[in-house]
């Protein structure tokens, strides 16, 4: 398959001779790539001329790079203004004397990425005490019933098989559910005081969340070196590591285990204190052996921003929940499965329906965080230039990406004003690995498309971003 690849890119360009090579042997013959692997290719996009490659058709880790896969994916196949929507409404019936309800409140999750993210503000202020307004309003000042939030949209896998246990607890490796709640991230305020000693929880965000985590912090450094370990569903863990010293108000932040539950714990407690009183304890429908509610009355809908605007965070912030669910939207929407398995299925069959050759790609999951996947350059560049010029949505995913030095995870690299307001890309890091794919302007204004994947190198991987930074330098000047 990576010789198919390779000979896919030598047809673009017969008589290929490499223009700019010299940063690219220079970062190969240094010391910290004796033991590494690298594949690069940068290529016109207009004459498909190769500007500069190695080893390009090689299949190495590029960690969040693959976010701009599922980002191509949900786009095309679910639209720009695609929308997530959660429903509230009830079974039973109310009694129209009494205004009880012989039923239950249901929170009908659709698998919203975003609901009450503080990235989208203006979508969900105050969106839970905007359903016990609706709740009243229907009448209801009594529930015979529970809240249950209904999380069976997607499937109760929260998070893909090939995910490390230890990133499973921390907000970086929240799982995926059909009521996703605050990014699915607690939020954990410390203070702390010398080396060596013990950070005191102060509070948590959202309160009282039904976790017990035991405390094996301590302070020391100036660097956040602290992990939580926990598994989703579950209500206890731990965390270790180092927070730094003499912090009066430190946040760790770690992975919700069960969001679905904890909204309906939320929106139980509202109820209550706006009044409205409800029986039984809140569940959601994972917990209830069989339930299938034999009717539903819906009262009011929280409708998401639309899809353009969550891949913009998605790409420019990097953030894994958001590319998850999307790989499970879009099993969802195209076989009626919201797992895994099937979102990327399908996130094949559409990387092949362009013409891509997928042999060689291993993709586990849809944000790049599984150390079991893998893409090539030839690849990358492939599908880069198939949404510059033949995708629809070309401008929603151009703009997604973040601006060199300016914002996101590029706003501390590429700094060198070389690069100002010519270079967007999306950069992948994991423990020994470093890429970045996407799209520049040279200074005679030919435009060009990228990836670069470093593996296994030595050293810290910014000696690796500046050898990067100097080979697209060397090519921006490329006459």
């Amino acid at each position: 398959m990576a010789r198919k690849i390779l000979i896919w890119i030598l047809m673009l360009v017969p008589g290929l001779a490499l223009s700019q090579q010299k940063a690219v042997d220079a970062m190969l013959s240094d010391p910290c790539m004796k033991s590494g692997s690298a594949a690069i290719l940068i290529m016109d996009i207009n004459n498909s001329e190769i500007i500069a490659e190695h080893n390009s058709s090689e299949s190495l880790t590029q960690a969040s790079v693959m976010k701009l896969i599922t980002s191509a994916a949900a786009l095309e196949l679910l639209g720009s203004e695609h929308r997530f929507v959660t429903g509230i409404g009830f079974t039973g019936s109310v009694r129209k004397s009494s205004g009880t309800l012989e039923g239950d409140i249901i929170i009908k999750g659709g698998g919203d990425p975003v609901l009450g993210s503080e990235n989208f503000p203006d979508y969900y202020e105050d969106f839970a005490d905007s359903w016990v307004t609706e709740i009243s309003s229907a009448g209801i000042k009594r529930i015979k019933g529970r809240i249950v939030s209904d999380d069976s949209y997607f499937d109760y896998q929260p998070v893909p098989p090939g995910w490390n246990w230890e990133d499973l607890g921390n907000y970086y490796g929240a799982g995926v559910y059909g009521i996703s709640l605050y990014d699915n991230t607690l939020k954990m305020h410390f203070r702390t005081s010398g080396t060596g000693t013990v950070p005191v929880l102060l509070y948590t965000e959202p309160k009282d969340p039904g976790i017990n985590l035991r405390n094996y912090l301590r302070a020391s450094g100036n660097s956040d070196q602290g992990y939580v370990y926990m598994s989703p569903y579950s209500s206890s863990g731990w965390i270790s590591g180092t927070i730094p010293v003499n912090s009066d108000d430190f946040v760790l932040k770690a992975s919700l285990p069960d969001p679905p539950l904890l909204l309906s714990k939320i929106l139980t407690g509202k109820l209550k204190a706006a009044g409205i009183k409800v029986k039984l304890e809140p569940v959601t429908v994972r917990l209830i052996t069989g339930y299938s509610p034999a009717s539903y009355t819906e009262i009011a809908r929280t409708e998401s921003p639309p899809l353009s605007e969550i891949i913009k965070l998605l790409n420019t912030e990097s953030i894994n929940l958001y590319a998850e669910h999307l790989v499970k939207e879009i099993g969802k929407l195209t076989s009626d499965e919201g797992t895994t398995d099937a979102g990327l299925s399908a996130v094949r069959q559409f990387l092949e329906s362009i013409g891509l050759e997928t042999g060689g790609m291993f993709i586990e999951d849809g944000s790049g965080l599984s150390p079991q996947d893998a893409v090539n350059p030839a690849q990358m560049v492939k599908l880069l230039v198939y949404m510059k010029e033949k995708s629809r949505n070309w401008h929603e995913y151009f703009d997604s990406l973040p601006e060199a030095g300016k914002e996101g995870t590029l706003k501390d690299c590429f700094l060198d004003p070389v690069f100002d307001g010519r270079l967007r890309a999306k950069s992948g890091t994991l423990t020994r690995s470093k890429a970045y794919a996407g799209y520049f302007e040279t200074l005679t204004g030919r435009e060009m498309t990228f990836c670069i994947i470093v593996n296994n190198f030595t050293g810290p991987s910014t000696h690796i971003v500046e050898h990067i930074e100097d080979i697209l330098k060397e090519t921006i000047s490329y006459k």
